[in-house]
């Protein structure tokens, strides 16, 4: 009997689990671009590109190695995932899908509902499975990620030297908070010219979804895994030296800085997260990286990406709906492109728009730093994050958003709410300096929002955070104001809050 082997768009690996588990003399690879996945959310035009792009090549890829490969482009006929697999099951006289588990609880529920059976193998492209992180999970009073990578750094003997970590530390995070630099010596990640294939791809979504928001000019994506390993290694050589102490840093006039933009071709299996620290460790052991950016980067992966798909998976499909701190305000327009007076968060939701790209600090400290200040609804922060990135998907998207950004899961991420004023931005970046507001002003008509909001947010949600430990400084700051200048902050933030309110530019 035929079995269908389901491949979707994030699984372009040859080392798939459902792959592994199927006959390439029988079976039949089913891909298919349908529109409840281009489409349950406004994905970035680049987004869907990429993907449709990467997936027709990895279907090539498949049929150049002997399998029978059944791929419908978007419009050939079914619309989901479960209708593609239903007429592909007609078509080929099968009765049974293998499949690797998704990353997305919304597709996990669709297949296990699909009228036919699917078997969902576990994704063993990851370190540590669902079973290895409840393990290291069960009777903890808190789920932070430093230990968690610990033992992911002793499991895969990354950096590790006779069984203690390299240097004698397991974090150099200290060393990686250099404010941005006056010049950066490193071109950005390698940009590939569309070939015959992302032409065509480039055409269709330019058709069909050219109302979402995101540019499509300009597109340079790697779409295959030659292209992205040459990327990779173009990054590791001339990227990575730097990559540690800037990787906070923001610049009005460099999108990319020292940073690896390797998250999409991991995220889509383009390119295997093992594969990637390998090659950083051996630049590290060559004396071509210093440690603190080679560590810095591996703990991102081995660390903290396997850590945000263990809380995923382990907190269940409910995950995305929770609102803890119980915040409403819809999102602004400034994150669709509207205008606004705040220069980082311009430049950070323009380029955004033009790159379907941001690093980790402008989502955090700027757009997610502003949403939760703001009191934006955390579900429509999740949904906007998960539409506008390239390299996003539910199960490390939700957690950085619902989790570590919004804090909207009562703290089973983050210790304390990611907030700041102004003056963490100022320091980090060179936005401010041709900012219409004045970051070193408190109150007032030139005030920095983020001044205002910053201790906004911290009054009106006292009764949860004054008795954090890691918070009570900030509160006795507050308490220590003279009365008076608290009631203005209060005032000018109202004030501001019922401009978003009004859908008036901030």
């Amino acid at each position: 009997m035929v079995n269908l082997i389901l491949v979707l768009g994030d699984q372009l690996s040859d080392t798939l689990s459902a792959l592994q588990a199927g006959d390439k003399t029988a079976d039949v690879v089913v891909m298919a671009e349908v529109a409840d996945e281009a489409g349950y959310v406004p994905h970035h035009p680049k987004k869907i590109a990429f993907l449709f792009s990467a997936m027709r090549k990895f279907a090539k890829r498949l049929s150049d190695d002997g399998w029978t490969v059944d791929y419908a482009k978007l419009g050939d006929g079914e619309t989901s995932v479960c209708g593609a697999l239903l007429a592909a099951a007609e078509r080929h006289g099968a009765d049974r899908v293998i499949a690797t588990e998704p990353g997305e609880w919304r597709l996990i529920n669709a297949l296990t509902h699909c009228p036919i059976t699917v078997e969902q193998r576990p994704d063993d492209r990851f370190i540590a499975s669902h079973g290895d992180f409840a393990a290291w999970a069960q009777g903890r009073t808190t789920l932070r990620m430093e230990f968690f990578y610990r033992e992911m750094r002793k499991r895969t003997g990354l950096m590790m030297e006779d069984g203690k970590p390299a240097g004698g530390q397991w974090n150099y995070d200290h060393d990686n908070r250099k404010a941005a630099p006056d010049q950066v010596d490193y071109s950005g990640p390698m940009r590939f010219k569309p070939d015959a294939v992302v032409e065509e791809v480039l055409a269709l979504v330019a058709d069909r979804f050219a109302d979402n928001f995101g540019d499509l000019d300009d597109f340079w994506f790697a779409t295959d895994q030659a292209q992205a390993r040459r990327h990779l290694a173009h990054w590791v050589t001339k990227g990575l030296p730097k990559f540690g102490d800037f990787q906070d840093a923001m610049l009005d006039d460099n999108r990319f800085l020292y940073h690896g933009i390797v998250g999409l071709y991991i995220n889509a299996g383009l390119l295997d997260p093992l594969e990637v620290c390998q090659a950083v460790e051996a630049a590290w052991q060559a004396g071509d990286v210093p440690i603190n950016a080679a560590e810095g980067f591996i703990r991102q992966i081995i660390g903290w990406r396997e850590y945000v798909r263990g809380i995923y998976f382990m907190e269940g499909p409910d995950y995305t709906q929770r609102n803890g701190l119980k915040h409403t305000r819809d999102l602004p327009a400034v994150y669709w492109g509207g205008p606004t007076f705040m220069r980082c968060m311009k430049q950070t939701v323009d380029q955004t728009k033009t790159e379907a790209y941001a690093h980790h600090i402008q989502r955090l400290m700027v757009t997610g730093n502003f949403a939760l200040l703001a009191g934006i609804d955390p579900g429509q922060v999740h949904e906007w994050y998960l539409a506008v990135y390239a390299d996003a998907y539910e199960w490390v998207e939700a957690p950085n958003v619902i989790g570590m950004s919004q804090f909207a899961d009562g703290g089973v991420i983050a210790s304390k709410p990611y907030v700041s004023s102004g003056n963490y931005i100022h320091k980090m970046s060179n936005y401010c300096g041709s900012c219409t507001y004045k970051v070193t002003q408190k109150t007032g008509k030139d005030a920095c929002p983020f001044n205002l909001l910053y201790w906004h947010f911290l009054n009106r949600h006292r009764e949860a955070f004054s008795a954090n430990p890691r918070m009570g400084n900030m509160y006795a700051v507050w308490d220590r104001m003279d009365q008076g200048k608290r009631d203005t902050i209060v005032t000018e933030g109202d004030a501001i809050l019922a401009r978003l309110d009004a859908g008036e530019p901030v």
